[in-house]
């Protein structure tokens, strides 16, 4: 796929009934996918997952997701500035239907699977939130489907959320070789931004951040896109950071990762260019407008 055809604009992949479908034959590799769906209030939207084991993970409103006749409720959220969400689990060979009585955006993070595992809830308590970097390197990160978190066959998962102005996916990383440091996953970003304009600000809701992703001379990529709500990038290899926020925006994407390893491991390499960076962080606070928000306490 050339690089320039790695950035997928608001509703340019659109299909199917979804704002948004990335499979692995779209993308042109072998496992992570995506897919996004507006639900109005009261409608409903059934498909078969296929080779793909895939999360439910509300974005925003609260949603209803049936499996083989079992059914798993979803509180969902309001935005994905405000909390973390509940999901279910649903495994490969599967029919699901989505409903919602009050209208929701739902996500579809998915991965080519070798194992049908059960349909499953996981609760937005044990979600893990994770406050990482310093200074204007800080963020969030909504351990929701990360390998210590929850049990998935091969797909990995989390939410980023980086505050206006803040430089996050920083000092910039590949996970794309096999080696003790790093394990082979594709990834994809999907993005969302929040106004700190004052109400009535025109075009204020418009938001927008950048995305960098580059490669080596022996396996060149060369990505610069100017990402805005509704948004995906596509990285199949190569150093990718930074993901910058906008003085005037908050920033959220949420992290796809899949791959052909036999371990379900996060392992990654900093650019030695770059990397010292992390040893700057034990000197600087967090900012201060972290976390967002903390995961809820019990079921």
């Amino acid at each position: 796929m050339a690089d320039n055809a790695l950035h997928l604009p608001r509703g340019s992949a659109a299909r199917d009934g979804f704002d948004l479908v990335v499979t692995p034959e779209d993308a042109g590799w072998g496992f992570s996918s995506l897919r996004t769906l507006t639900l109005a209030p009261g409608a409903a939207h059934e498909f078969a997952t296929g080779e793909e084991e895939l999360l439910v993970l509300p974005l925003s409103g609260a949603a209803r997701v049936e499996v083989d006749g079992e059914v798993i409720d979803l509180a969902g959220r309001s935005s994905v500035f405000d909390a973390v969400s509940d999901f279910a689990y649903v495994g490969r060979d599967s029919t699901v239907r989505v409903s919602s009585r009050d209208g929701a955006v739902l996500s579809f993070p998915g991965a080519r699977a070798r194992r049908r595992l059960p349909f499953r809830y996981g609760p937005a308590s044990g979600v893990a939130v994770e406050l990482r970097g310093a200074g204007r390197c800080s963020r969030q990160v909504n351990n929701f489907a990360t390998p210590q978190a929850f049990e998935t066959d091969k797909l990995i998962a989390c939410e980023v959320l980086t505050p206006a102005a803040n430089w996050s996916s920083y000092p910039p990383h590949r996970h794309d070789r096999t080696s003790d440091v790093e394990s082979e996953l594709e990834e994809v970003y999907y993005f969302e931004f929040r106004s700190l304009a004052p109400t009535g600000t025109p075009g204020a809701e418009a938001g927008l951040g950048y995305q960098r992703v580059y490669g080596d001379p022996e396996r060149p990529i060369d990505v610069l896109e100017e990402v805005r709500s509704g948004d995906v990038v596509l990285i199949p290899h190569g150093w990718h950071g930074p993901s910058i926020a906008s003085p005037s925006h908050d920033m959220y994407y949420l992290n796809v990762m899949a791959g052909p390893e036999d371990e379900r491991a996060w392992k990654i390499c900093d650019d030695p260019a770059h990397g010292w960076v992390r040893g700057t962080w034990d000197e600087q606070d967090v900012d201060p407008r972290l976390p967002l928000y903390s995961a809820p306490t019990g079921a």
